[in-house]
């Protein structure tokens, strides 16, 4: 299985996963790592790891407009997220065949911090790339950003006792995708917030290695399924063939002695 990761920053959770892949303990390779970010510390962990790299940056899309251009902005945001859908599925914006890029089995966001929108998300399902998502929350709760300080601040005001880590598979709405794994973690009154963000960190390290190799387990056992259906219809086809040829045979024989 085929990986791309996402990132947008330090690459802490892509070092977990470059980490487990040297060991062995990842089900699949890290072909690529794609950063919003061309200053992302994330894409010189890669490149230590001799995974290829690029970067696909919103600004650039944006450059000659103002923030009050919103339909012009708009409809560069869904330039881009066009462009990055053809990235991940053909190796490039354009979207032209590449014999020399491999398409990811799955897409891996690793602190990407852009909303991927349907003109993202429907391409590479046809394209059948499955893509999850790490967010340090528990399900259904602190969707979006700073997930972490809110969780740490509804703790302090006692309307929260867990916070927690989640894997979940990407739809349109955001952070609200199937869950693939989720870690609890016990909110504590006298815990500071960077306490409770380095413990947060820590419980992703694992989860993000966790989630993408229970993903990466169903996608095999997908391609072994789909395989094996595949080969059976190919024997019973053959059978086939080779039945009607021996029917042929029996045939002509049979007309021969008349």
């Amino acid at each position: 299985m085929n990986i791309t990761v996402l990132i947008s920053g330090s690459g802490s959770n892509l070092q977990a996963l470059l980490d487990a892949q040297k060991l062995g303990n990842l089900q699949g390779t890290i072909t690529q790592v794609v950063s919003s970010s061309e200053t992302a510390f994330g894409l010189e962990r890669a490149a230590k790891a001799s995974v290829p790299t690029k970067t696909h940056v919103l600004k650039t899309y944006y450059k000659g407009t103002t923030k009050d251009e919103k339909e012009a902005r708009a409809q560069r945001r869904e330039k881009f997220n066009g462009d990055l859908a053809n990235l991940l599925i053909y190796g490039n914006v354009e979207g032209t065949a590449d014999n020399s890029y491999t398409k990811p089995d799955l897409v891996v966001c690793a602190g990407w911090m852009l909303i991927l929108s349907p003109t993202v998300l429907v391409p590479l399902e046809k394209s059948g790339v499955s893509i999850i998502n790490l967010h340090p929350a528990l399900p259904g709760a602190f969707d979006g950003t700073h997930a972490i300080d809110r969780a740490w601040q509804a703790g302090q005001d006692g309307t929260i006792s867990k916070g927690g880590v989640m894997i979940h598979r990407v739809i349109a709405e955001v952070d609200r995708g199937e869950p693939v794994l989720v870690k609890e973690l016990d909110l504590k009154k006298e815990e500071t917030l960077e306490e409770y963000e380095e413990r947060v960190h820590s419980v992703e390290h694992k989860a993000i290695v966790e989630g993408t190799n229970i993903v990466l387990k169903e996608l095999i056992e997908e391609k072994e399924k789909s395989e094996k259906k595949e080969k059976e219809e190919k024997e019973v086809k053959e059978d086939s063939t080779a039945r009607e040829g021996a029917l042929e045979k029996t045939l002509e024989k049979l007309h021969l002695r008349e």
